[in-house]
């Protein structure tokens, strides 16, 4: 993708399926304008190991950090937390703010969003489930059809039935697409609360001036 600021300000992320999300989340609304990049950095702990790297690289104006809460939320904010103290000494809050973190005072700027919203437990899908548009007729099946598959016959693990969920809603869109795809053909609607916040969130880092 063409960046405005490369390498300067940049998005942390734990997987491709964030990165996609998050891509056609912004440019959604933004074509052809993206002030930060994403960076994949594979599962939790490689993104965690990054930070310290990441906030001493020259030249960085904005870290952005957009993990997953999974099952702990404040575990995982105390971990990143910790991280960010140890390698530049810089006072994060005991726990994360409902619409995302940004921390202002700091060089450079940092900003942390725990997927879903910032409380619950979760991950992406939690987050895109709640883009699902209201009174879809599809979803409550979708939730059946998973819910209906005997203990035996699950070959997902029971903290990721929302994963399992989102995927068989977009199956039955009228072109299957994956999350972020969904979001730019019109299937999720981002103008739900959620929605609107992290948008707000992902504005304030990248695109505001403090």
């Amino acid at each position: 993708m063409t960046l405005n600021k490369p390498q300067k300000n940049i998005l942390l992320v734990e997987g491709n399926d964030d990165m996609h999300v998050v891509w056609h989340f912004w440019n959604h609304p933004h074509p052809g304008y993206q002030p930060f990049e994403i960076e994949v950095r594979g599962d939790i702990d490689k993104l965690i190991d990054a930070i310290s790297t990441d906030l001493k690289s020259p030249g960085r104006e904005t870290l952005g950090i957009l993990v997953d809460s999974n099952d702990k939320p404040i575990d995982r904010w105390k971990s990143i937390a910790h991280r960010i103290k140890n390698a530049a000494e810089i006072q994060i809050p005991r726990k994360p703010k409902p619409n995302g973190t940004i921390i202002n005072n700091v060089r450079p700027r940092i900003g942390i969003w725990l997927m879903p919203d910032n409380a619950s437990p979760g991950e992406l899908e939690d987050f895109i489930s709640r883009l699902v548009p209201e009174g879809d007729a599809i979803w409550p099946r979708a939730n059946q059809y998973i819910n209906e598959i005997p203990e035996g016959d699950r070959k997902f693990k029971e903290r990721k039935e929302s994963k399992a969920k989102v995927h068989a809603w977009l199956a039955t869109r009228k072109e299957p697409h994956r999350m972020g795809t969904a979001i730019t053909a019109g299937d999720l609607d981002l103008a739900t609360p959620i929605a609107k916040g992290f948008h707000r969130w992902l504005h304030q880092l990248f695109a505001d001036t403090p």
